[in-house]
């Protein structure tokens, strides 16, 4: 993988959201670690995380018919949003550059030390350490058949 184009509601770089367990595989090999997350039997879903560690990035996948991408989360500092390194922007510098594409339902909160912006018109949640930007985590909302809702 070599675009590491974070694309609010679509996917990262060439890898889209909805896209199965073995596609993902296809596209960008196995994961470092992969681990299954949520027991079906309390809360009636799958959910599947992959760990890849060169490109700081972490995979979730849901879906109990069909597993397929619902949400990437990334601290690759290569990371790019709307054409800017979104690792080298502040907290109000990615205000701006969300709203200036048309994100406009922000949410503040600080929890266990972090604070964390998020951008529910966007599925898109960014985590700061002070000032700085430790993680970007985006996704989309997925149905027990593993189809984007």
């Amino acid at each position: 993988m070599k675009d590491f184009t974070i694309q609010p509601l679509k996917g990262f770089g060439e890898i889209p959201f909805g896209i199965t367990l073995d596609e993902t595989v296809e596209r960008i090999g196995m994961p470092d670690f992969y681990e299954e997350l949520s027991d079906m039997e309390e809360t009636g879903n799958r959910s599947i995380f992959y760990e890849y560690n060169e490109l700081e990035t972490n995979i979730y996948l849901e879906g109990i018919t069909k597993s397929v991408i619902a949400c990437f989360e990334t601290e690759n500092e290569e990371a790019t949003l709307f054409g800017q390194k979104v690792f080298d922007l502040d907290k109000k510098q990615v205000i701006e550059l969300m709203k200036a594409n048309g994100y406009k339902e922000l949410e503040e909160e600080d929890e266990d030390g972090e604070h964390r912006i998020t951008f529910e018109d966007g599925l898109i949640d960014f985590f700061f350490d002070g000032d700085a930007l430790t993680a970007v985590s985006w996704g989309v909302l997925v149905d027990e058949q593993g189809e984007i809702i």
